[in-house]
């Protein structure tokens, strides 16, 4: 299998090259299209926050490596990139390597989901601009079967895993709903800020922040929908929240024992949790011993963090027993292939007809309906092919009868008419 892959990422380079190299949606179709036009038939490229990758089946078999990295790095002369920054896969170990990123094993957070539907969206990209063909369909289909699989069958995303996301995973345990709740979260660094879009997530009912740089907090503000207060103000509202999340970078209390104490006295008896996310502390821990006060700080936190990453580690094995089965799976499915380069042009031919007549059609279903109807004809399709190409493999295998296996592949090429159909492709591209 000539399949190429580049792999730039957590493992391998620095946040700032890694910024460097990330790519929105535009730049991945552009890039896409110019690697179809040089240097593949069909690829895939897949850009996230933590890594760049490049998969590709090359028109030339002499491409190597450094060539798909000279592509993906043109015009990034700026940024000092070295060879170490890459990691290079060929054949099975770029399918394997492609199936532990879906996978969640690959993440930097052990059991990421998010990069699940992050895969899946660029697999579509490359459909739509018609970079893959048979092959990528067919690792599209296996790497969502492994995806789907390790959410079903594993526990690996489960549990928080970060301070910001097991503070609120806590505060959902205290509250039953938190539709009804108010929430302010002081500080805008990247603790309060994932804390305050778990919280958004969550349903809050009222969301605020607050921030000693007001600029910082509005900003926030704008991208959360959420509201702000002055810095030098929200102690005197504290009474109005029914949870408090701080994680600033401040040296010293920002919230003593005698302002939680204040605030109290206007909740009359209304419970109040407080997190204390930052470090050195935010918030006096005597906190904790004032009547219907909830108080959590960082270090109580991590055993919750600590815990979940154990058991998402005691999934891994799992994950790659998972692995190890579809990549066999995908694996079978090539030798067959190879065994039988008929099968390969018998399905491409079906295939290309099915895409193509879904094109066509698919605006007269809503578009609700359009993964039910890919669904459907390819349903048809491996139906309609699963007999006779059980047969071609049936002969493929019997080596010592080739008489056989030219009778059965001609019968084929003949009743699907697909040489005509090649020969005729080949003329209207010329």
């Amino acid at each position: 299998m000539n399949l190429l892959a580049i792999a730039i990422n957590h493992h391998t380079a620095p946040v700032e090259v890694r910024e460097a190299l990330h790519l929105n949606d535009d730049e991945i179709r552009t890039i896409t299209l110019k690697a179809k036009e040089k240097l593949f038939t069909e690829c895939l490229i897949v850009s996230t926050c933590n890594r760049t990758e490049v998969y590709g089946i090359p028109k030339n078999v002499n491409t190597l490596h450094t060539d798909v990295q000279n592509f993906l790095l043109n015009g990034k002369s700026n940024i000092k990139i070295t060879e170490e920054n890459f990691q290079n896969f060929s054949s099975s170990k770029a399918v394997q390597h492609l199936f532990e990123v879906i996978a969640g094993i690959n993440s930097q957070i052990v059991g990421d989901n998010q990069i699940f539907k992050q895969i899946k969206s660029s697999f579509q990209i490359a459909d739509d601009l018609q970079a893959s063909g048979f092959l990528m369909r067919h690792l599209f289909a296996s790497s969502t079967r492994v995806g789907k699989r390790v959410i079903t069958e594993t526990s690996i995303s489960e549990g928080a895993v970060t301070i910001s996301f097991a503070s609120v995973q806590l505060i959902e345990k205290i509250f039953s709903s938190l539709g009804k709740k108010s929430a302010l979260v002081i500080g805008t660094g990247e603790t309060g800020e994932i804390a305050a879009k778990h919280l958004r997530d969550r349903g809050i009912g009222k969301l605020t922040i607050t921030n000693r740089t007001k600029e910082k907090a509005d900003k926030l503000a704008e991208t959360l929908k959420c509201s702000t207060i002055n810095f030098n103000e929200f102690k005197s509202q504290l009474y109005q929240f029914d949870i408090i999340i701080s994680a600033t970078s401040y040296e010293g209390l920002i919230l003593t024992k005698k302002d939680i104490e204040s605030s109290m006295k206007e909740r009359k008896g209304s419970t109040v949790v407080l997190m204390d996310i930052a470090v050195p502390r935010d918030i006096d821990p005597d906190s904790k011993y004032i009547d219907h006060v909830f108080y959590k700080d960082i270090d109580s936190l991590n055993i919750i963090v600590e815990q979940s990453l154990k058991k998402r580690n005691s999934e891994i094995p799992k994950v790659k027993l998972i692995i190890k089965e579809e990549l066999e799976e995908f694996g079978n499915w090539y030798n067959s292939l190879d065994a039988s380069p008929t099968i390969r042009t018998l399905r491409e031919h079906f295939e290309n007809i099915r895409a193509e007549e879904v094109k066509k059609n698919k605006n007269k279903f809503l578009e609700g309906d359009h993964e039910k109807l890919e669904i459907i004809t390819k349903r048809i399709i491996n139906k309609l092919l699963h007999y006779p190409t059980t047969e071609l493999r049936k002969a493929a295998e019997q080596e010592n009868d080739s008489v056989i296996t030219k009778t059965k592949v001609g019968i084929l090429k003949e009743m699907f008419g697909i040489d005509k159909s090649i020969t005729e492709k080949k003329n209207n591209n010329e």
